[in-house]
């Protein structure tokens, strides 16, 4: 594999692992504006790299197309957004701070169904990273190593707080710290898994790269609007998610403008 695949595959998972690691050093649960906080910045995050790494890559890449370029983002936008929805109606889940879980009707565990929340959240974070890095490694979809970095480490930085978002509430809930640190790393497997996937099957992606890439953008936003802005704003009003959200989006777009 070459050298340059490597962050792609492990940078956004020590990400995850880093931020559940907060509950084996951390004594207290997180906060409410805490969590707001931490919510609002990887939405951000995750809605800036929809469009400088995902959107408009794809719409460059359509170019050929003249006024029709922005079709396959379109289409694959949608088609990402109707998966996840999917996903979201056949999968049992827990969101944070909810008291139902989603979806069908299941026996499993509450511990078990936050996980699966942030599993589903993780899915297209890990696609996304994977497709940019299929595309890299393809030569021909006018993607950069410095941008696929750029990529990499936004979703590493937005899945920090993600990791201990999940932790520590369970083990203020009664799980233990080593089972807390486990699941909240459990939850961010899936993204390197998806990732190596869309690498081993890039040279089959390069024809379909457009919408792939706004496929993931669709995904991604759609686990923003659905999940992480509810989160950001539930309960009394405050602006700290809204703050949060503006550095989160400036920091990731930076990120993708310099290193891209």
């Amino acid at each position: 594999m070459r050298a340059d695949l490597l962050p792609g595959l492990l940078i956004p998972f020590v990400g995850t692992t880093g931020g559940a690691a907060c509950v084996l050093f951390m004594k207290r649960t997180l906060g409410r504006r805490v969590q707001r906080a931490l919510t609002g910045f990887a939405s951000g995050v995750m809605v800036a790299a929809s469009i400088w790494s995902l959107l408009i890559p794809a719409m460059e890449q359509s170019g050929g197309l003249g006024r029709l370029a922005f079709l396959p983002a379109v289409i694959g936008f949608g088609i990402g957004m109707a998966f996840l929805l999917l996903l979201d109606s056949v999968t049992p889940h827990l969101h944070m701070n909810a008291e139902r879980a989603e979806g069908p009707r299941s026996s499993l565990t509450r511990t078990t169904m936050m996980v699966l929340a942030v599993t589903l959240h993780n899915i297209p974070e890990g696609m996304a990273v994977g497709v940019v890095y299929a595309g890299l490694l393809s030569g021909t979809a006018e993607i950069s190593s410095g941008g696929a970095l750029a990529l990499a480490l936004g979703i590493a930085i937005q899945n920090f707080p993600e990791g201990a978002i999940i932790s520590m509430p369970l083990h203020a809930e009664g799980t233990s710290k080593g089972r807390a640190f486990f699941y909240g790393t459990l939850s961010g497997a899936v993204e390197p898994v998806g990732t190596a996937l869309m690498v081993l099957l890039s040279a089959r992606l390069v024809p379909a790269m457009p919408y792939l890439l706004s496929f993931a953008a669709g995904a991604m936003l759609y686990v923003v609007v659905e999940e992480l802005i509810p989160e950001m704003s539930e309960g009394e009003h405050s602006n700290i998610g809204v703050v949060l959200f503006a550095i989160g989006f400036m920091l990731m777009m930076a990120l993708d403008v310099a290193l891209g």
